[in-house]
């Protein structure tokens, strides 16, 4: 259960990610009235806060759930290569 609550739950967050990517190009920097009934608007800030915050916290999680998994690999194999000279 626990493994797919994982692959559910990094699924969303790539969506996440890849919607961030995708805003700035999607909406007129110049042109208000292209983000101006969007979730967080009228302001631009508040339209890329919306749109691009939860891809930058989901792509800051996904990285140190990812650099925390290489971390313990890297310490096993470490561990191993230390009883294997004893």
């Amino acid at each position: 259960m626990k493994k797919a609550l994982v692959v559910v739950g990094t699924v969303f967050g790539l969506y996440l990610i890849a919607r961030a990517l995708a805003e700035p190009f999607v909406i007129d920097f110049s042109d208000p009235a292209s983000y101006r009934d969007d979730w967080g608007g009228p302001s631009l800030g508040g339209v890329l806060a919306v749109h691009c915050g939860p891809g930058l916290i989901s792509a800051v999680l996904i990285g140190r759930a990812v650099r925390t998994r290489v971390r313990a690999r890297r310490g096993r194999a470490d561990a191993g290569a230390a009883a294997r000279r004893n």
